[in-house]
């Protein structure tokens, strides 16, 4: 199943931009009411963290992320097999100034999970020099597929998570940037609990640590989609100061309170697939059933 769907996205990248998103969306009418657990993982999302909205309007928000999410899924096809110039079609970079002004320290470009957060890396990858961080995928085609696509360029290493934050802070030491994924929920080890959308958010205190250990610079840099099938504009903000603060809860609130600002930007293209709150503090249950 895997293989038919990685086939599908390579022969509709040869598409024009307009129309691929517009099969994406309606691939993602299609997800809404077929993928019945992931739905109910993305409503669940929605109710903890916008609960001044009514069932519908959370509801349209969550079929507006669905095709959002499925345009981005075909649009991969472009990252993965087309040319340079066809990525760069694909994504607009905006601040660049503010990573590369920076030049006595490293660069940690912190990278949000939202859905254009590949367009984003493998866009600055196929220009820069760039590592980050992977997760291995149960799938080995889509593992090949994704290591494939994010290093074709020639210009990045992917450092896998099981191995800890040690390869990125040697990277870091040879002064080579990392984009750095920080914002999932990865169990109660090296995380601390810090308000998301004002629930308490398991948060891992990497971003912090990296940056203390390899002395480096905190670049936000979050990727939005855009309308129409016009593509996507990776944004860099000016760097972040005073950071690391000493305080792991203090700097896991103020990353988290960064994210939440860009997501009210943009809600329905945060990765709300994804068991954010899942991690509780004790007492507390899983809002997810299991």
């Amino acid at each position: 199943m895997v293989r038919l769907g990685l086939a599908l996205i390579w022969l509709l990248h040869f598409l024009p931009m307009r129309l691929l998103a517009h099969i994406g969306a309606g691939l993602g009418g299609v997800l809404y009411a077929l993928a019945r657990s992931r739905r109910n993982v993305v409503l669940t999302n929605l109710r903890l963290c916008f609960s001044a909205l009514d069932d519908d309007a959370r509801t349209r928000l969550a079929r507006a992320h669905f095709r959002a999410f499925a345009r981005s899924l075909l649009e991969h096809g472009i990252l993965w097999w087309g040319n340079k110039t066809d990525v760069q079609a694909l994504v607009r970079i905006e601040g660049l100034e503010h990573w590369r002004s920076i030049t006595d320290r490293p660069v940690i470009l912190l990278a949000p999970h939202f859905i254009g957060l590949d367009m984003g890396g493998i866009r600055l990858a196929a220009e820069y020099r760039l590592n980050s961080v992977y997760s291995r995928q149960k799938s080995a085609a889509a593992d090949a597929i994704f290591i494939h696509g994010r290093t074709r360029f020639g210009l990045t290493s992917l450092f896998p998570r099981q191995e800890g934050i040690r390869p990125m802070i040697k990277a870091l030491t040879r002064g080579e940037p990392v984009y750095y994924l920080p914002d999932m929920d990865l169990g109660a080890r090296d995380s601390v609990f810090a308000p998301f959308f004002g629930v308490q958010t398991a948060t891992i205190t990497g971003l912090s640590r990296i940056a203390a250990l390899a002395r480096a610079v905190i670049v936000p840099c979050v990727t939005r989609q855009l309308p129409g099938g016009a593509g996507y504009v990776v944004t860099l903000y000016p760097a972040w100061r005073d950071y690391p603060s000493g305080n792991a809860a203090a700097d896991a609130e103020r990353m988290n309170a960064f994210i939440e600002a860009r997501v009210r930007e943009m809600p329905e293209q945060y990765y709300w697939l994804h068991k954010r709150f899942k991690t509780r503090p004790p007492g507390e249950p899983n809002p997810y059933g299991r």
